[in-house]
């Protein structure tokens, strides 16, 4: 979540926290209603509306309380990998899991050498996979990379069920041929 997003939310609850410890004093009498009109009061004061009114304001005075408190995501786990959660707990998938599986899919191409592979996570928490590798003289270096781009894609699909923002490969260079020399 951006830190504005963040900021807004914050005042937004503090703000409810206060209407909503405002309104239920009013309820329980802790505070005078003689200023209040005669239409608020018969509101705040009649049996059905109150007690609606007052669940209203300790449901929003409990989710006040977890926004404030509770609100942000473990940044610990975010910084280790990709942090997943259900119904049944958390899922934290390493960043150095999902490195070994680019680098297995890159080696196994035909033509590729040296595959170095780095996985981030951009400011919308968009997953971005870097790789840097050599390839051997006679690839074409247009097509290698678009497979390996969806290939890639595809694999961290199908394994995490993660949506993959980019790949992004930088060819570092052209392994050298070994020539065979006979010495006569």
């Amino acid at each position: 979540m951006k830190i504005l997003d963040r900021i807004i939310l914050i005042i937004f609850s503090i703000i409810m926290f206060i209407l909503s410890i405002i309104t239920a004093s009013i309820i329980f009498g802790w505070i005078d209603l003689s200023n209040l009109t005669p239409y608020l009061e018969d509101a705040l004061l009649t049996e059905p509306s109150s007690n609606i009114i007052l669940v209203i304001s300790i449901i929003f005075i409990l989710l006040a309380l977890k926004a404030i408190f509770f609100g942000g995501k473990d940044e610990r786990a975010t910084k280790e990998g990709i942090l997943m959660e259900n119904d049944n707990g958390r899922l934290l998938i390493s960043k150095d899991t999902l490195e070994n599986l680019v680098v297995n899919i890159v080696k196994g191409f035909d033509g590729t050498e040296n595959v170095v592979a780095k996985v981030g996570l951009d400011k919308e928490n968009n997953l971005r996979v870097y790789i840097t590798l050599y390839v051997h003289p006679n690839i074409v270096i247009k097509d290698l990379t678009a497979s390996i781009q969806n290939r890639v894609k595809e694999a961290i699909k199908k394994t995490s069920d993660l949506e993959t923002k980019a790949v992004n490969v930088r060819v570092r260079n052209i392994t050298p041929t070994v020539e065979n020399k006979v010495e006569g």
